[in-house]
């Protein structure tokens, strides 16, 4: 008789979507070596322990991307299992931050309208049609 696995934990992950006053929103390739590599996604990152989930996307987003983001609203939350990790995204949505995206990690970004960039993170995938709804929509950030 074997003891049952222990369930793991996921990983807290936050996700920031910048939104241009156009609708544009920006999405970042991730860099060779990591998990999914080549793969588009919002950017964002783990969060470290004492910090708020919000801490932790401005932290990111200055480190990856050298932008301040001012304010963020919380959007949605998805759980996914990929087979290197449990994580539970916690997405933001802002209109209002400072800067022009820069490769501090040497992956490309893009700013796209209607997404058409490939191939996106399969967590990524179902929010699409969720924020082709607001994306146009300043009242829907607050």
């Amino acid at each position: 008789m074997t003891a049952p696995q222990a369930k793991v934990k996921p990983v807290d992950v936050a996700v920031g979507i910048l939104v241009k006053p156009n609708g544009d929103v920006l999405l970042g390739q991730r860099p060779a070596g990591k998990p999914y590599d080549g793969y588009w996604e919002f950017p964002g990152g783990k969060v470290d322990p004492g910090e708020t989930i919000l801490e932790a996307l401005q932290r990111e987003f200055v480190e990856e991307l050298g932008l301040t983001i001012h304010s963020a609203q919380e959007w949605c939350g998805v759980e996914y299992v990929y087979p290197h990790a449990h994580v539970r995204l916690h997405f933001f949505l802002s209109r209002d931050w400072e800067g022009e995206p820069q490769s501090l990690e040497g992956q490309a970004f893009a700013w796209q309208g209607a997404v058409g960039v490939e191939p996106l993170l399969p967590a990524t995938i179902p929010l699409l049609e969720w924020l082709e709804q607001i994306r146009h929509d300043p009242s829907a950030l607050g």
